[in-house]
C-alpha cells in the first residue's frame, strides 16, 4: 500500500511538473503577427520591445511579435488572401474597411473597440525640401508651378499617397473651389510627379537616396525624422498652411486571433498602445500622441498647422475611395491624362 501511495504521490507530482512545462511551452510558443504601414518600421520596433517587458512583469508570459511592413493597402489585399496578421495597424481606415466588407474577418464595428475610433495617434502630411529650398516650396500652390517635381506615394496602392492626394484636393476646395477646380489643381499636381512608388518609405528613397524630385510630401514623422536625422544637413521641413488629418487605425484581426487563440495577447497589444509608455514612443517617434499629458511633454516639438477631416471635406472615407481611387476614379483619369 505504502508503495502505491508513493507511486500515486510520484505521478501526481509528474502531472503538476507535466502541466506546468506545457504551460511555459505555451507561453514561450506566443507569437503575434502585426502588418502595418511602410513607415512604421521603428515606431513598432520600439513599442513591441516595451509591449513584450511590460507584458511579461504583469503576466509572466513571454510573447514575441513578428512585423510586417508595406505599402498599407497592398498590405490589407495581403491579409485579405489569408496572411496570418493577429493585428494590424494601417495608415487610413478604408483598409481595415476592406477587411470588414470584403473579407469579413473583423467586424464593421471595429471602430468602437479601442478608444478615439481606433486610432491611437495622428498625423498631417507636410513637405520635405532640398536644403535651402532652392524652388521656394511654402505651400501647396508651390506644388503646381511648372518646372517643380513633387514625389509622393501610389494613390492606388499607398494609404500615404492617398493622404497627398487629397490633401491637395481638400487645399483647393477650402479656397472656395469647385470640384472641377479642384480637379485641375490636382491635374497639374500629378503631371509634376516624376515616379510613383508602391509606399510611402520607396517615395522617401526615391527623394532622399535618389535624388529625384524637388519636395517629397509625406507624413510629419516621415519628415521629422529625416528633418533631425542623419540626412538633416541635406533637407529641411516645410509646413504648408493647412493640411489633412490622418489618424492611423488598429484593430485585431477575428479570425486569425479566434483561430490561433490569441485574441487575449493581441488585444492587450492593442490596448497597450494608448499606455503612457506607448504614447511616450509614440511621441519620441514625430507622431501626435493621444494622451494629453504625453502631446503637452512633448508640445515644442510639433508645429501648429491647420489640419481638416476627410469627413469634412469629401464626406467619408467610403465617398473618398470611390471618387477618387477606385478603379475609373479621378486618379486613374488624372494618371492616364499624365501620359
Amino acid at each position: 500500500m505504502a508503495s502505491l501511495q508513493r507511486a500515486a504521490r510520484w505521478l501526481g507530482a509528474g502531472i503538476v511538473a507535466s502541466s506546468a512545462f506545457a504551460a511555459t511551452l505555451a507561453y514561450a510558443d506566443t507569437s503575434l503577427l502585426n502588418v502595418s504601414y511602410d513607415v512604421t518600421r521603428e515606431l513598432y520596433k520600439d513599442i513591441n520591445a516595451s509591449f513584450i517587458a511590460d507584458y511579461k512583469q504583469k503576466t509572466g508570459e513571454t510573447i514575441t511579435i513578428k512585423q510586417s511592413h508595406g505599402a498599407s493597402s497592398a498590405q490589407a489585399l495581403s491579409v485579405l488572401q489569408g496572411l496570418q496578421a493577429d493585428a494590424v495597424t494601417m495608415n487610413q481606415p478604408n483598409d481595415i474597411d476592406l477587411l470588414a466588407e470584403r473579407g469579413q474577418i473583423v467586424p464593421k464595428n471595429w471602430r468602437t473597440r479601442l478608444p478615439d475610433a481606433s486610432a491611437p495617434y495622428t498625423t498631417t502630411m507636410v513637405f520635405l525640401v532640398r536644403k535651402g529650398n532652392p524652388k521656394h516650396i511654402k505651400d501647396w500652390d508651390d506644388l503646381v508651378k511648372p518646372g517643380v517635381q513633387v514625389v509622393i506615394a501610389n494613390p492606388k496602392t499607398s494609404g500615404n499617397g492617398r493622404y497627398a492626394y487629397l490633401a491637395a484636393w481638400g487645399y483647393r476646395k477650402l479656397q472656395g473651389a469647385s470640384d472641377a477646380q479642384a480637379l485641375d489643381f490636382e491635374r497639374a499636381l500629378i503631371k509634376n510627379v516624376p515616379v510613383l512608388d508602391a509606399g510611402g518609405r520607396g517615395a522617401t528613397t526615391t527623394f532622399t537616396q535618389r535624388g529625384i524630385g524637388d519636395v517629397l510630401v509625406t507624413f510629419e514623422n516621415e519628415v521629422s525624422l529625416i528633418d533631425t536625422g542623419v540626412g538633416a544637413k541635406d533637407f529641411e521641413a516645410v509646413y504648408p498652411s493647412v493640411s489633412l488629418l490622418a489618424e492611423p487605425p488598429v484593430t485585431v484581426v477575428d479570425k486569425v486571433v479566434d483561430k490561433r487563440g490569441t485574441r487575449k495577447e493581441a488585444t492587450a497589444y492593442l490596448e497597450y498602445l494608448y499606455s503612457p509608455a506607448a504614447q511616450e514612443i509614440i511621441a519620441q517617434h514625430h507622431l501626435r500622441p493621444r494622451d494629453k499629458a504625453v502631446l503637452a511633454k512633448h508640445a515644442d516639438e510639433f508645429k501648429p498647422i491647420k489640419t481638416f477631416t476627410v469627413e469634412q471635406v469629401f464626406g467619408s472615407w467610403q465617398k473618398a475611395q470611390a471618387t477618387h481611387f477606385a478603379d475609373g476614379g479621378t486618379f486613374d483619369q488624372l494618371f492616364a491624362d499624365r501620359k
